[in-house]
């Protein structure tokens, strides 16, 4: 993946930072935009690099009446940005106005989430940038099942690096939930990550994913399975509660994610709690059905 951003962006132009961060978080408001550049630019010259883009039509804006333009790649912009050599690998996706107004709003939760981390890494002192996390991370499940999800699509993957009382690499999947599907469907994704989580592709068979060396296939990809992070938002705090409640219960009931929820840090927070106390605080609570909450470092 792309390197984080770090004091070397002070090198890199405010033009190609923005293309950069809008590959990888897909959408964000001009406001978002300034946090995510490092260093962030003064308003007057982020808005002329973004009008400069635009013109040049490698970024698209979806005005909206008293509120702050989304800023999203168009598919020239993204063919640009996926030539470059930190890029390269890096799948197409669909771009600039192709993108439904529904999925704007959900694109840009996701990308408030990641500024919650971003802030707060800040605030500690520790290794995250912008560009260390990816958005919609795909991973074929080919376990056989008749029913459920073939494919396990993350909203996004956190690459962090604690920095303090002990330097620890975290790798976390992220869902955003808008209180736009019911708690079931909620519960259903976490079925879909365990099923990931637990196949054991079988040897010789043809299109089951066998691996010779004996590896599970999320092996492949990482060194320890991520942590799995639900972050809720869109409603009141009551009914954000009860989601919680509902998704507890849920993991603890069915024997695959009760299994799971052994073997894999899962946690839920509310959005607005992560931007006013920091994700670092404990806002989290533990899907494994331990009590209280806790810090997401700590699920």
């Amino acid at each position: 993946m792309p390197p984080a951003i770090t004091s070397h962006s002070q090198r890199i132009p405010v033009r190609e930072q923005i293309l950069s961060v809008l590959a990888v978080h897909r959408a964000a408001t001009t406001t978002q935009l300034n946090q995510l550049l490092t260093p962030s630019p003064d308003t007057y010259h982020l808005r002329h690099c973004l009008r400069d883009l635009h013109s040049k039509g490698l970024v698209y804006s979806q005005a909206r009446a008293h509120h702050p333009s989304i800023w999203s790649l168009t598919g020239p912009g993204l063919q640009t940005v996926l030539t470059w050599p930190q890029f390269q690998g890096r799948r197409p996706y669909r771009a600039g106005a192709a993108i439904s107004a529904m999925r704007s709003s959900h694109t840009l939760t996701v990308t408030r989430t990641a500024l919650a981390f971003l802030n707060d890494a800040h605030a500690r002192g520790d290794e995250f940038g912008a560009m260390d996390w990816m958005t919609e991370v795909a991973h074929p499940i080919r376990d056989g099942s008749a029913g459920g999800e073939r494919a396990l699509i993350a909203d996004a993957l956190l690459r962090y690096t604690r920095t303090s009382p002990t330097r620890a690499l975290l790798r976390a999947f992220v869902e955003v939930d808008r209180a736009t599907e019911s708690s079931e469907r909620l519960a259903s994704k976490v079925i879909t990550y365990a099923r990931f989580h637990s196949h054991v592709p079988v040897a010789g068979r043809r299109g089951a994913g066998g691996d010779p060396t004996g590896l599970r296939p999320w092996q492949r990809s990482y060194a320890v399975f991520p942590r799995l992070l639900f972050v809720l938002t869109g409603a009141g705090p009551r009914a954000l509660a009860q989601r919680v409640a509902d998704l507890r219960a849920m993991v603890c009931e069915h024997p695959l994610t009760e299994q799971f929820a052994e073997e894999v840090a899962v946690g839920a927070a509310v959005l607005e709690e992560m931007e006013e106390r920091g994700p670092s605080a404990a806002v989290w609570w533990p899907l494994d059905g331990r009590p209280g909450r806790c810090s997401w470092m700590e699920l």
